[in-house]
């Protein structure tokens, strides 16, 4: 697991630098001089090169005596953050010397977080609502935007409800569009916006080449759906948005967070999507992340993987069987029926995945999902390492 933020030790070498907030890091020596005022030179000693705008090193401690090269800052930063690299995109703050990785070039997966705002409630999110001025957190992705890898392959865009934003979200996307065109963009939203359908024609109009809308639905009974994301009327406003954001030509995702309230009826949730949204263009059967609001509410959400496999299992059949495309995300593969192990995606961000003792020795394990470091409060009684050399054929 990653350390996503933390503080270190901030060094001025001049009152007049104005180092920028959000920065690249190089690990470059040669890089380019104009470059280097716009960037931060990681480094794990005390040997730099003139001309960065930052120094980001690495388990060092700080001499007594050091002093950063003319109009730049240095902070200093515990073997903790020994993962960051280069091309990685980061928050530098100079009050208080804190830095916060927004975008790492290694990972599987990258995210960002919009606002922390919400007009759901749900039972298991995980980033729960917060009532806040974040408009700021914005203007940040703004600028981090045409500092990210231009050959990155995606990137989430997540909150609270990104939709909140309102046009805003249009101008990021139209960001995303402009400085990284092959980077698909993948929008986490209940939906309930599009039900303005021109709204939803505004994303149409940006023409991105691959964006995506991942949408929950979470029951095909439209008062268990707005009891789990504790909003009346959420179902029938979720729905109408898929409509209309497929209407205006957009790809929609349906996204299905397995848990006690959700499970018993996956397969009559299948029927009802094949039925209905067969137009979708995946579904997503999910895993509990414990953490958030699932701590407070564990008791009416837990229910050990291995128990609902018959259902998951009938859903998943269903939803092929219609040509569906369906995927399964958070599942260890040693309590998934092996009839889903093509199914299963390696779906958990890499600053927050882990394995636990039990996996030791397990010959599946690089196919694995693993754990949310947040699942140590409770998982399977059922994990054990697979002893063979036998591997499933993964998509």
């Amino acid at each position: 697991m990653w350390k996503r933020g933390g503080r270190g030790y901030e060094v001025v070498s001049s009152t007049n630098a104005v180092p920028r907030r959000i920065v690249r890091l190089s690990t470059d020596r040669d890089r380019l001089i104009p470059l280097r005022r716009t960037e931060a030179f990681l480094s794990k000693d005390l040997d730099l090169p003139e001309g960065f705008s930052w120094y980001a090193i690495v388990g060092q401690p700080r001499p007594s005596n050091f002093t950063p090269p003319a109009g730049s800052v240095a902070i200093f930063l515990p073997e903790d953050f020994h993962y960051l690299g280069d091309g990685d995109v980061v928050r530098l703050d100079q009050d208080n010397g804190e830095i916060t990785a927004l975008f790492q070039e290694a990972a599987r997966h990258n995210s960002f977080l919009l606002t922390e705002r919400c007009n759901n409630y749900c039972l298991m999110c995980s980033q729960p609502p917060k009532d806040v001025q974040d408009d700021w957190i914005v203007k940040d992705i703004m600028d981090a935007v045409p500092l990210i890898n231009r050959e990155t392959q995606g990137i989430v865009l997540t909150g609270g409800e990104p939709t909140l934003l309102g046009d805003r979200l249009v101008s990021l996307v139209r960001q995303f569009k402009s400085y990284l065109p092959f980077t698909g963009v993948h929008v986490l939203t209940n939906g309930r916006a599009f039900t303005d359908l021109d709204y939803a024609k505004k994303f149409t109009a940006v023409d991105h080449s691959d964006l995506m809308f991942g949408i929950p639905i979470y029951s095909d009974i439209p008062d268990i759906h707005d009891y789990v994301v504790q909003a009346d009327g959420a179902f029938d406003e979720t729905v109408r948005g898929v409509l209309n954001l497929k209407r205006a030509g957009l790809k929609v995702e349906i996204r299905v967070v397995i848990h006690k309230q959700t499970y018993a009826r996956l397969p009559e949730l299948a029927r009802f999507l094949a039925r209905n949204l067969t137009f979708v263009d995946q579904v997503v059967l999910m895993g509990l992340e414990i953490t958030g609001f699932t701590r407070a509410n564990l008791d009416s959400l837990w229910i050990d993987p291995l128990e609902y496999q018959p259902q998951l299992l009938e859903a998943v059949k269903i939803l092929e069987a219609n040509r569906m495309t369906v995927a399964v995300y958070n599942h260890q593969l040693c309590i998934t029926d092996k009839e889903l192990w093509r199914f299963a995606k390696q779906s958990i961000s890499d600053w927050k995945n882990e394995y636990m003792p039990e996996c030791e020795g397990c010959s599946v394990k690089k196919d694995c999902a693993g754990f949310f470091s947040s699942a140590k409060i409770r998982y399977s009684d059922h994990i054990k390492p697979i002893l063979t050399q036998f591997l499933p054929v993964f998509k």
